[in-house]
């Protein structure tokens, strides 16, 4: 049991906080080594692919669109293409009113999930530069200006962009806020260090020759792509300047559908690509389990830890003292996430730390449903 609880405790920490600070450590290393990320101040020359897989998104096209058509990247060498998936909004013929050179428009009359829609907008694209993105989100002006501009270095594959999501009510799960800021900061030390893992789905590009096509059930396509192509040893930025925002703050009913998902989509890859958490199997091995793999398997330690801590209550006040922070830390929690207390910090954070493990049930089962999963993030 001593062996358990010490185990249990020592991963978790390195989950939650060891990684993050050792992260943190080396992109400060790094940084004073003068290893500092490329950001030429010159555009590359490259022409631009921006591509919107989009499902039922007749309220948000045509300004994404609109958008898209008012940043500040001037070059004739650019397009925009959409793929409306089995919509039965109008969302292609909305798009389509736009009339415009540079548009290209591909309506699919039924529905075929988003990994294909990605793969048939890549495969239709002829720049060389590929921008990943979606309906509801909007660019700052610069955006494509800035994700672009590391390309000059040739060592960089991909590049990530900053999702703003728009703040919480005060509730149970405004924490979220905070995760996903510290989420952000991580993404930023690792890329300092030399490579990120994965990118959020709304905002970011890729070099076309890195692009390989995914299997059409994938759940997580924003890190599948990435790692696809981060394989050879490129590199995958993380640029906080590149910026897109997402009007729909976090809230407990879309979160928890979204979260179920992207966990789902955890088990799906490590299942799939279960050669990437070796040495020989990827370069950012260390990185992925560290980053991603080890949080799915949190709430299994977190168990080891409240059982094992019961059983040595009596073998020293030690455990005692472990086990009564345990215990508030979960009383303060339930009370966050049923009670008025959520409205303050630590009752917020603590609701939703227990939210996010909770969700790792949820995508566990997800992922094992006997049928093919094809909907949208």
């Amino acid at each position: 049991m001593h062996v358990i609880f010490w185990t249990a405790l020592i991963i978790l920490g390195y989950t939650f906080c060891g990684y993050a600070a050792l992260m943190w450590l080396l992109a400060k290393y790094r940084h004073s080594e003068n290893h500092q990320e490329t950001c030429p101040k010159s555009q590359p020359s490259e022409s631009i692919s921006i591509l919107i897989a989009a499902h039922n998104e007749a309220d948000h096209i045509k300004q994404r669109i609109r958008n898209l058509l008012d940043s500040d990247f001037i070059d004739e060498q650019w397009e925009i293409i959409v793929v409306s998936d089995g919509s039965n909004d109008g969302t292609a013929k909305i798009a389509q009113q736009i009339k415009h050179p540079k548009l290209k428009v591909i309506e699919m009359a039924h529905r075929q999930g988003k990994a294909a829609c990605i793969n048939i907008a890549a495969d239709a694209a002829k720049s060389e530069i590929l921008i990943f993105t979606d309906a509801r989100q909007s660019f700052a002006s610069d955006t494509i200006t800035e994700l672009t501009r590391p390309f000059a270095d040739p060592d960089v594959v991909g590049v990530g962009g900053e999702l703003h999501i728009a703040s919480s009510q005060p509730g149970a799960l405004s924490g979220l806020n905070n995760y996903w800021r510290l989420e952000c900061k991580l993404r930023s030390n690792e890329s300092r260090f030399w490579s990120t893992v994965g990118c959020s789905g709304a905002i970011y590009a890729l070099r076309a020759e890195s692009f390989k096509a995914i299997p059409e059930d994938t759940l997580l396509d924003d890190i599948v792509i990435p790692m696809q192509a981060t394989r050879d040893g490129g590199r995958l930025l993380f640029k906080q300047s590149a910026r897109a925002f997402d009007p729909h703050p976090l809230n407990s009913g879309r979160e928890r559908a979204r979260k179920i998902r992207t966990l789902a989509g955890n088990f799906q890859m490590l299942f799939r690509y279960h050669r990437w958490i070796c040495p020989w199997g990827h370069p950012q091995w260390w990185q992925l389990i560290s980053h991603k793999y080890l949080r799915i398997l949190a709430p299994a330690f977190l168990v080891l830890c409240a059982i094992s801590n019961t059983a040595l209550l009596s073998s020293h006040s030690l455990y005692v003292a472990l086990g009564s922070i345990q215990a508030a830390t979960y009383s303060i929690a339930l009370l966050g996430l049923y009670t008025p207390l959520s409205r303050f910090r630590p009752f917020s954070i603590a609701a939703s730390f227990l939210f996010l493990n909770a969700m790792v049930i949820g995508g566990l089962f997800f992922f094992l449903a006997p049928r093919k999963q094809r909907g949208w993030q």
